[in-house]
């Protein structure tokens, strides 16, 4: 495989100084993008291009304690933030103004935003689910308790959790999940955990559509005889052909076809584990954010250091699904 080339990336300045949570971009803008980090801070870019416009970094907005999910409203004017001191804030991308609209009891370890609801959702390891309307006197509009701790949500078009859920299954992952996220199609969504594994499942109950599901080992390497295992920290569906990408703490990327059951490409390995990864809203983009990522604790960061680097590219082909014609 050909080396990491940095050149094939545009940077970012100003890149956070502890790892990275997650990276978010806009729904409506696809050269901007939030990066929350474990240095109490989500950081609101706009990605440029050599010679045209140079990256820079367009808000900071501080919190009290580490910031481990983010997310934009359905306009993009504003940002949703949580993380270790459990407080829902918004942010003002324009104005920088930080609201807080309440909190959870524990950390908030993940959240979504659906455009067609206007609401904000959010998770915890309080074992909550809690629904908001950042334009209501009283922001929180309600709360549904889960049977263990959150780790990581998503939707995908207007469906909707009540208060009995539309659907309870025992996850194809015998470790923790590590990330989730939804087939922008509807049909299902994929799973990660932290033993090198993804699950592809679909929603339809029907046994035609449940024979489909199916979960694959990755990001995984025999060195000198000895299978070596890392987490898979991130996934992201691609917004138009249904592929998805997958990070691990091996500091690879890899591009999947989960209709055919294939890999369609993995890019250069990254110098550091690779904590978050993104496609911009209309596809041409990936972002890929590399930082230590605590799977070895405290011993791990002084053998393993690695800076904080955000970088963004170009995706072409490889993202295409072999059987892709076009609309």
């Amino acid at each position: 495989m050909a080396p990491f080339d940095e050149s094939s990336y545009t940077t970012v300045p100003s890149p956070p100084f502890d790892s990275i949570s997650s990276i978010r971009y806009s729904p409506t803008n696809p050269d901007q993008l939030l990066l929350s980090s474990w240095d109490t801070t989500v950081r609101f870019y706009h990605v440029g291009e050599s010679g045209v416009r140079e990256s820079e970094m367009k808000a900071k907005f501080d919190h009290r304690a580490a910031v481990l999910a983010c997310t934009f409203s359905a306009d993009a004017s504003r940002a949703y933030s949580g993380g270790l001191d459990t407080s829902v804030r918004e942010l003002d991308l324009s104005t920088e103004k930080i609201t807080n609209l309440g909190g959870h009891s524990d950390s908030i370890s993940s959240m979504t935003y659906t455009q067609t609801n206007n609401a904000l959702i959010t998770g915890s390891w309080d074992r909550t689910l809690r629904f908001w309307d950042p334009r209501a006197n009283t922001p929180q509009q309600g709360l549904h308790q889960t049977p263990e701790r959150i780790y990581a949500i998503d939707h995908v078009n207007n469906t909707l959790v009540m208060d009995v859920p539309a659907q309870q299954r025992e996850s194809s992952l015998k470790y923790m999940t590590r990330s989730l996220t939804c087939m922008p199609d509807g049909q299902g969504y994929a799973t990660a955990s932290v033993e090198g594994r993804i699950a592809v499942e679909y929603f339809d109950p029907s046994p035609a559509s449940q024979e489909k599901k199916y979960a694959f080992k990755c990001h995984r390497q025999t060195i000198n005889d000895v299978d070596h295992v890392w987490p898979v920290n991130s996934l992201a569906f691609h917004p138009t052909f249904n592929t998805f990408a997958s990070a691990g703490s091996d500091g690879t990327v890899s591009i999947w076809d989960h209709k055919v059951k294939k890999r369609l490409r993995q890019y250069p390995k990254f110098p550091g584990p690779v904590a978050a990864v993104a496609f911009n809203c209309d596809g041409t983009k990936i972002a890929v954010g590399v930082s230590y990522t605590w799977d070895e604790g405290e011993k791990g960061l002084k053998t393993n250091a690695v800076a904080p680097w955000l970088g963004v590219r170009l995706v072409g082909e490889e993202v295409k699904p072999k059987s892709w014609t076009g609309n």
